[in-house]
Parts: C-alpha cells; sequence; structure tokens
C-alpha cells in the first residue's frame, strides 16, 4: 500500500492538481469568464509563480524547470509556463545559435545574451525578440558595438570600433552613424561634427596628426561650400570648395601666420584647394560587419494542436512572436503569440477573435517542427525587402519608331481640341452633350488647311467624342489646360509600354507622368459612351471616387492610300505620378483564379504588377480615413453595377516609409488612431524619422498617399487559393495609393460564355468572369477583409 508520505503519492496529487488547473484555464476559455490566476497550492513543489504585473497586468502563470529535447535538434532547458519559454532559458537552435537570458511568453525580453556560431556575440537588453535597448555586440572578426538599439539597429549614442582599427563614437539612426558624433582613423586623423544616413555630411572639422585641419560644410564625404583649411604654422586658407574645381584666385583667400613679414615669405601661397580632395581620398568610413541572421528572425521549434484533431501539424514560432505555418486541416485555426494574449484567425473570415493565452494546451502537445513545405513557409517569413530599383517604364517613340507617325497625329489632334475656342460651359450640362452621335470630325492633310497646321505625318481624320463633356470634366478635375496640352502634346516625345495589357490594348505615357493613353476596341467606347451620363454625376457628387479619371476620348483615322485603320484611345491619370516612391504594385479582383504573378522574389521590381494570390498584407487605417473608404466603396461599386461593369479591379500601389540602407524594410509597432503606439512593449522607430503624410480625410483625396499600418500575413501550404493571409503580428508604416481601374467591360455574350465554360472545370465563386452584382458583392467584401479599422 501506498503512504501519503510515499513520492509515488506526491507524483501523483501533483499530477492530479496540474490536471485541475489546465481544466479550469479551459473552462475559462470555453466560457469566457475572464482570466484565470492558476496557483500551486504546494510550496514545497518546485515549481512557483511568476507574476510580472507591469507587463502582463493581472495575469500569472505556473513557472516551473523544463528541459526539452525537441525532434528536429533543438534543445530548450530553464523556466517554462504554459506552452511557452517564460522566465530564465537558454535556448540552443540547430544551426549553432543559442540564447541565454530572459524571456517573456515565448519571446526575448530582458537581459540575455545572443551568439552566432561564427563566434559574434550580443550582449543586452531585449525587447519582443528584437536586440533593443542598451547592449553590447562583438562581430566574428572582433569590431564591437556599445550603445543603444531599437529594433536590431543601432539607434542612439553608441560607440563602435572597427577591426581595422578606426572607431566612431557619437549618433545613430536606423543603423548609420546620423547626426553628430566623431570618428577617428588608425593613424589617429580624425573628423568631428555632423553626419547623415552614414556619411559626412553637414557643418564639421577634419584633423590630421601632422597639425594641419578643415573646417566647413560637408556633402557626400567631402568638402563642399564654405570652409577654412589651416596648416599647423598658424597659416590658413578661406574659401568655398568644390571637388569639380574653383579659382581660387577668385573664390578664396590665403593669410600667412602671424609671425611671416610677408605674403612671400609663406609657404602656402602656391597651395591648391584641390590637394585637399587628394589628402582626403585616402579616408574612407568603414562599413563594418552585416549580421545575416538576427535573433528576431530564429524561431521556437514549439507548436501547439488544435482541439481534438490528430495531433494538429507543426507551427514555428519566431523568438519575436511570429508564426510560421505547415501544413494545417482546414479547420484548424491560427494562434499568434504577441503581446497579451495569443490571437486566433480563422481561415475563412476576416474576424479576429482574441481568445486566454495557453488555453486548451498541455505539456503533450509540445513536439519538433516537421513542415511538409518548409521552404515555402519559411520564405514568407523571410525579412522583407524593398524591391529592385527599374529603370524608368516605356520606350521613347522616337524618329523610326513603329508608331512615331501615330504618336505626331494624336498630339496634333489634342492640341487642335483643346485650343478650339469653345464658351464657358456650365457644370449642368444638357442631355444632348451625352448623345454618342456627339462627335466632331478634323481633317488634317500634311501641307495644312485654314484650321489644320502642316504636318511631316501621312494625312489622317480626327474625332473628338463628346467634346463638351470631357472639357467639362477636365474642369471638374480641375486640369489647367495649358498644363494638360503641354504634357502630352510638348516636346518630350511620349513612352510606349514594353508589352501590350492582356486586353490586347497599348499604354502610353507622357514624359512627366502625369497621364496614360490606352488604345480601344470599339466595344471599349460603347460602354463609355452608354455610362457617360451616370459616370459624370458620379464624379459631380463624390469628390472622393475611386474610379478611374477619364480626360478625353478620341479616334485617329489613318488614311494611307487604299487602307484606312482607326485608332480609338481614351486619356486618363497615371495612378502611380506621386511624388513617393511606388515600392510594391498590385492588381487585385478579389477573385484566385490565374490570379497569381508567378515570380520569383529575386525578379519582383517597382514596376511589376501583383495580383490577389501574391498580396501578403492586411491593411489597417485610422478611423476616419476607414470610414470614408467604406462609404466611396459602396458608391462606387453602386454605380458600376447599375452600369453592368465587371472584371475592373483595384490598382495598389504601397510606399514603406522605413527602409535600411540595406533595403530592409524596418517594421513598426501598431498604432492607434491618435497616432500613439498601441503597445508599449512592442519596439518601434520614432515617427519622427519619418515624412509626414496626411492623417486627416479633410486634408487630401482619398486613394492618394493615404497613411496606414500594413501587417504582414502569411497562406497555409495547401490552399493555394486562399485569397486573404494569416496576419502574423508584423506591422509596417505604409503610404497607399490606390483607384478603381478597367471600368469599361460590361457582361457580354463573350464573358457568360467564359463563365459557364470555367464553371464547368472550377469553382464558379473563383473566376472573374461572373454577373456584374455578384462581382460588385465579392469585390466589396474582399476589399474589406485586406482594409480594416486600426483599433
Amino acid at each position: 500500500m501506498i503512504g501519503k508520505d510515499g513520492g509515488v503519492f506526491k507524483a501523483w496529487e501533483a499530477t492530479v492538481r496540474r490536471t485541475h488547473a489546465v481544466a479550469r484555464k479551459r473552462a475559462n476559455s470555453i466560457f469566457g469568464l475572464g482570466n484565470v490566476t492558476l496557483t500551486n497550492p504546494d510550496e514545497e513543489e518546485s515549481s512557483h509563480q511568476y507574476d510580472d504585473n507591469e507587463e502582463s497586468g493581472n495575469e500569472s502563470y505556473e513557472v516551473y524547470n523544463e528541459e526539452k529535447f525537441l525532434p528536429n535538434g533543438d534543445y530548450y532547458t530553464g523556466q517554462w509556463a504554459e506552452n511557452f519559454p517564460h522566465g530564465e532559458g537558454k535556448y540552443l537552435w540547430t544551426d549553432g545559435c543559442m540564447y541565454v537570458g530572459e524571456w517573456f511568453k515565448g519571446k526575448t525580453k530582458g537581459k540575455g545574451r545572443f551568439s552566432w556560431p561564427t563566434g559574434a556575440t550580443y550582449e543586452g537588453e531585449f525587447k519582443s525578440g528584437f536586440m533593443d535597448g542598451a547592449g553590447t555586440y562583438t562581430g566574428c572578426n572582433g569590431e564591437t558595438y556599445k550603445g543603444h538599439w531599437v529594433m536590431n539597429l543601432k539607434h542612439g549614442h553608441g560607440y563602435k570600433s572597427y577591426v581595422n582599427g578606426d572607431w566612431y563614437e557619437g549618433d545613430w539612426r536606423r543603423g548609420v552613424q546620423d547626426g553628430k558624433g566623431r570618428y577617428e582613423w588608425r593613424d589617429m586623423s580624425h573628423y568631428i561634427g555632423e553626419w547623415k544616413n552614414g556619411c559626412i555630411w553637414g557643418k564639421g572639422s577634419f584633423y590630421w596628426p601632422n597639425g594641419n585641419s578643415f573646417e566647413g560644410f560637408w556633402e557626400d564625404g567631402l568638402p563642399k561650400g564654405n570652409g577654412t583649411f589651416r596648416w599647423h604654422d598658424g597659416s590658413y586658407y578661406v574659401g568655398n570648395f568644390s571637388k569639380d574645381g574653383i579659382n581660387k584666385d577668385s573664390n578664396g583667400t590665403h593669410y600667412p601666420c602671424e609671425s611671416s613679414s610677408s605674403d612671400n615669405e609663406s609657404p602656402h601661397l602656391d597651395w591648391d584647394p584641390q590637394e585637399l580632395y587628394n589628402e582626403l581620398s585616402v579616408y574612407s568610413v568603414c562599413p563594418g560587419e552585416k549580421v545575416l541572421v538576427l535573433p528576431s528572425q530564429k524561431r521556437l521549434a514549439v507548436w501547439r494542436s488544435t482541439k481534438g484533431g490528430d495531433c494538429g501539424k507543426p507551427r514555428r514560432m519566431s523568438v519575436d512572436g511570429r508564426v510560421s505555418i505547415g501544413v494545417d486541416k482546414p479547420s484548424d485555426r491560427l494562434n499568434l503569440w504577441d503581446g497579451g494574449g495569443s490571437v486566433e484567425g480563422d481561415v475563412s473570415g476576416g474576424n479576429r477573435t482574441p481568445t486566454t493565452l495557453g488555453s486548451d494546451v498541455d505539456d503533450e502537445s509540445i513536439t519538433s517542427s516537421r513542415i511538409d513545405d518548409a521552404n515555402d513557409a519559411l520564405n514568407q517569413l523571410q525579412p522583407l525587402k524593398a524591391p529592385k530599383k527599374s529603370n524608368r517604364q516605356g520606350e521613347t517613340i522616337s524618329k523610326g519608331h513603329k508608331n512615331f507617325e501615330l504618336m505626331l497625329n494624336l498630339q496634333l489632334g489634342i492640341r487642335h481640341s483643346v485650343a478650339r475656342p469653345a464658351p464657358t460651359a456650365s457644370l449642368d450640362l444638357k442631355p444632348s452633350a451625352f448623345d454618342p452621335k456627339e462627335k466632331v470630325w478634323t481633317r488634317f492633310p500634311p501641307e495644312g488647311s485654314k484650321y489644320t497646321p502642316p504636318h511631316p505625318s501621312c494625312e489622317f481624320k480626327w474625332k473628338d467624342y463628346c467634346p463638351v463633356v470631357f472639357r467639362t470634366l477636365r474642369k471638374l478635375f480641375k486640369v489647367d489646360p495649358a498644363d494638360y496640352m503641354l504634357s502630352i502634346c510638348g516636346n518630350d516625345a511620349l513612352r510606349e509600354l514594353s508589352s501590350p495589357g492582356k486586353s490586347g490594348s497599348f499604354f502610353y505615357l507622357t514624359n512627366d507622368d502625369r497621364y496614360m493613353i490606352k488604345t480601344m476596341k470599339k466595344a471599349e467606347v460603347k460602354v463609355l459612351l452608354k455610362m457617360l451620363p451616370a459616370y459624370y454625376n458620379h464624379f459631380r457628387e463624390h469628390q472622393n471616387t475611386l474610379v478611374t479619371k477619364y480626360y478625353g476620348l478620341h479616334c485617329v483615322k489613318l488614311i494611307n492610300g487604299p487602307i484606312q485603320r482607326k485608332v480609338r484611345f481614351i486619356i486618363m491619370g497615371n495612378l502611380f505620378c506621386s511624388e513617393y516612391i511606388t515600392h510594391r504594385r498590385y492588381d487585385l479582383k478579389g477573385s484566385s483564379l490565374g490570379r497569381t504573378s508567378d515570380k520569383l522574389e529575386a525578379e519582383i521590381s517597382e514596376t511589376t504588377i501583383l495580383k490577389d494570390l501574391d498580396l501578403n498584407f492586411i491593411f489597417l487605417f485610422q478611423k476616419s480615413w476607414f470610414q470614408e473608404f467604406c462609404r466611396q466603396i459602396d458608391r462606387d461599386c453602386e454605380l458600376l453595377e447599375q452600369e453592368g461593369i465587371m472584371d475592373y479591379s483595384l490598382l495598389l500601389g504601397i510606399h514603406f516609409k522605413n527602409i535600411s540602407q540595406d533595403g530592409d524594410v524596418i517594421p513598426s509597432a501598431p498604432r492607434t488612431p491618435t497616432g500613439d503606439i498601441e503597445n508599449e512593449e512592442t519596439p518601434c522607430i520614432s515617427t519622427e524619422d519619418t515624412n509626414e503624410l496626411p492623417s486627416d480625410p479633410s486634408s487630401t483625396i482619398l486613394g492618394v498617399n493615404i497613411p496606414a499600418m500594413a501587417e504582414r500575413t502569411v497562406r497555409r501550404g495547401d490552399i493555394e487559393t486562399q485569397l486573404v493571409g494569416e496576419p502574423i503580428g508584423e506591422f509596417y508604416e505604409v503610404a497607399l495609393t490606390f483607384g478603381i481601374i478597367d471600368i469599361l467591360q460590361d457582361y457580354d455574350i463573350s464573358k457568360k460564355l467564359e463563365h459557364a465554360y470555367k464553371s464547368i472545370q472550377y469553382d464558379p465563386t473563383s473566376i472573374s468572369a461572373v454577373d456584374p452584382r455578384q462581382y460588385s458583392r465579392r469585390f466589396r467584401d474582399f476589399l474589406l477583409r485586406i482594409f480594416t479599422e486600426q483599433s
């Protein structure tokens, strides 16, 4: 018989107590009774309570020592709570990386030491998995940095010694020298002054070991502007310095030392200011070591199973709380460990409901990460990089180009249409102005006529569709006629995009990128003329409409012998003509069939058009912007549905506000509608370092550089057609530009046949060709899943 004092009985009693605690936790999660504090009445047991009121409110966790040998080769020993490291512990990854220090809810937080297999180490403060706070990094080559960090980047005051003997002490910003600081080379030459983006830039002084010095203004690492060069004997030269070369007799003055009796005694009278640049050419700022794997990118090989499943599929959790997803059942839910609790994201819907952290999990649910499609899942969670810069879009249409004459005809016709005298039109147009038969033909012979100038092209006819309506629309859009004519018909040639669109249309850009010209089919012209009255009234009533702006509808009829060819085209605004660089572009329809670009990450440039299944973000608007966005989407979709239009899309451009010098997109903390950081425990770069963007709908137009937070998402490996991925708690500050394009496709017989044919082979809800009502509803639902309100 086993006595109460026996070891077996005590072990059994502890097991029962722990089982009851887990059961209470599950009941609390199911019935929504709020957080339950787990307690252990047996004070003699090795486990103890860990309570951090400062970080987790009133939450308390049963913390006990645990040693785990994970089947994938990772190893953890230390304090454990629920289903994550919590307290003091050591985690060793199979690649040789190791962290020893403090944990909080599965994330490195507090003081700790991270070491790389190369021998590099970081010892200092962590926050949410990032090197954040005061810390010292020692590289494998011997260089060190001791100072302040924010989100893995040197940010604040710090001291860095380089492997070649140089050192720098001063201000850092986003990983590079920025502000005021001192850089000293190993020969004891040194610079004291201002820095910008890792370069000597601003006002500063350079000192040589021989006593010579230069004090003045710098740009991009070299003197530029006013400055003074001093020699060790006291003589000096004052002038305006430039690397391009200057005439020192007219721009600078030499002052001998006070001990000299005359100017001729000075040995520096013949000194050429260009010698300064020769002396500085041997000095450069050491680039330093680049860390390839950051602590926040390391993932914990722990996962939690779903209720009632066959041991669920594994999920890897990163040290900063991000989750990498393996192949799960459709009924599984993703659990994000971030901040104060987990977040369950339903695959089929856009809502995310917070639940109790650690509920429904026991010790047996911890196992290795065995991902069926590991490479794809991990690639989705690689550090986000800005796409490579692309050359200017399009090929300039110069003499000899096959469309050179067409461009000349187009420019001649537009100049004629815009400059033609016309009475000042009221915004209240007569119905006759919208009549499809309301068109003006003009003949352009090569020798010229009473109304047209001579030109080197062949004879052609020019047709204006509804000229009064489009002239009034340009007035409504506040387009100056002279600027409009200069953009399209100036001395600069148009640019033809390299390949035509899927519809077979060709696109041309003006030299200033403000306007885009698209060739059209006859059927599209008919659709536009039919919907023109509703289109015009819609723009009169709604200033913030997202529908494409059309500035003119024209036709060129080429008269070249017996063959006559008509080219119809529309002039519209270029959505991405902005002062901000558009880093990513998406064409979004809300359908999934064929909606991927099939491009590798390395092939994506700033001008690559991506599609629905390439989108790996959801966007959080401030309340005022989100409300206006929802209202306008409803109005625009209602217009298109009433006019029988389908197959349109939202063209979306993303500008990332925080990009490092190496091209990495820097994450940030989510912000409340008032601009405050939502979770003070999450590290972020100050918005003082970013360009200010409008935050109030009354200050700008909807769809133009709208500030938002982009939360990164990932898709399940077994559901290729999952439109909206699951959020992983990684946020980026962005400016969004968007508008509804391709609004000239009605649900004609060809689209009905396409729908019938594809519905036999594929899911009818996944194809683009559906009736206007269904298309409008699906389009709106999709947009309201990827655009949400920040709360």
